[in-house]
This record gives structure tokens, sequence and C-alpha cells, in this order.
């Protein structure tokens, strides 16, 4: 599967929490369903499942930038 990330709906949680709603991917907006998050000195990491395929969308500490990192493992449960 193709992707190009162009634009994350989300909400920023007072607890620090991000709550991604949908994602914008090859010009369609599309919505997600969520998994856990975390956070290290790269970033703010939220497994995304999109057609049931299992991404990372991370939120870049250095640029503030979105990207959107290949399949994990369809196993993962979310």
């Amino acid at each position: 599967m193709n992707l190009s990330l162009s634009g994350v709906q989300c909400r920023f949680e007072q607890s620090g929490k991000l709550n991604i709603q949908k994602i914008c991917l090859n010009g369609r907006w599309q919505s997600v369903e969520q998994g856990r998050q975390w956070r290290d000195d790269f970033g703010r990491h939220v497994l995304i499942m999109i057609q049931n395929q299992t991404f990372t969308l991370t939120l870049l500490a250095h640029t503030l930038e979105w990207e959107l990192k290949g399949r994990v493992s369809p196993a993962i449960a979310i």
C-alpha cells in the first residue's frame, strides 16, 4: 500500500495524550482506530489502524511534522 500523508486532524488532551480523529491519505480523509501511544526523544508515537492494517503515526519532536511509518504486524491488537 503506497500512502501519502497530507494531513492529520487530532486533539491534544490536557494530559498530553493525542486523540487522532482522522488522517488525509492520498488526498482522502479517513477515520482511524487508535491504539496505544508513547513518547520518546524522537516524538509522540500513536498506533493507528487504517483499512485493517496497523501503522505508527509520529509527531516528530524536532520538526513538529507528522510521519506515517510502514505496517506493523497485523497480529498486534490495538
